[in-house]
């Protein structure tokens, strides 16, 4: 029973600290991805270096047989996820994994980030 809740493959859905996304970020060894609406990013600007694809298109730009699949995207490569609470990016995260990314991370909000040592770009 809920096993429509478990992944169906791909690796699984990490809490990160903001301070180690930061890091791992500025070194280039993780692809952070805001899941955020436009007029979220618009009114309060988004992670330095972060993609910003909207949850309602994260599975078409996620998923590596879609035409639309986003170029900077690689199931291979650490991907990290925010939001503006945490709730949608664990989401976005999951359905990451299922679509067969190897190492997702849910770095919380974007008031995580910031707190973490992290740079806001408007």
């Amino acid at each position: 029973m809920l096993n429509f809740l478990r992944p169906s493959g791909g690796g699984r859905v990490e809490k990160i600290s903001a301070k180690d996304a930061v890091a791992k970020a500025k070194a280039g060894e993780l692809t952070v991805v805001d899941v955020r609406e436009g007029m979220e990013v618009k009114s309060s600007g988004k992670a330095k270096g972060a993609l910003h694809i909207p949850l309602a298109t994260i599975r078409m730009k996620a998923d590596p047989s879609s035409p639309e699949k986003h170029p900077k995207l690689d199931t291979s490569k650490p991907v990290a996820l925010y939001c503006a609470s945490g709730a949608r990016s664990a989401g976005a995260a999951q359905m990451l994994a299922q679509l067969g990314y190897e190492h997702v991370y849910n770095i919380g909000g974007l008031g995580d980030w910031h707190a973490g040592g992290g740079e806001i770009e408007r």
